[in-house]
């Protein structure tokens, strides 16, 4: 997926099982093969590399190319994951 604004491009890892509007810069998220128009003075962006989830973490999205746009479902901006910590080696 990718968005239709910005460079941006996704691939959902973990899809929720209620249907919500999933958008980058305000815009819905189209398909890979689709072009996009580069919107200017676009809110926040998104980072290579990194996983984006929803509050209650049913959907979770990587970002596979960076872009300008903050991302959002069903109203709610999405929040970059944090990394789980590792076991101790002791």
């Amino acid at each position: 997926m990718r968005s239709a604004v910005s460079t941006a491009e996704f691939i959902i890892t973990k899809a929720p099982a209620v249907e919500g509007e999933l958008c980058c810069g305000g815009a819905p998220l189209v398909g890979a093969a689709e072009s996009f128009v580069e919107a200017s003075g676009l809110e926040g962006s998104v980072a290579v590399g990194k996983r984006y989830v929803s509050a209650d973490e049913k959907l979770e999205i990587l970002c596979t190319k960076a872009g300008a746009g903050q991302l959002t479902y069903a109203g709610e901006v999405l929040t970059i994951r944090s990394s789980k910590p590792l076991p101790s080696s002791d």
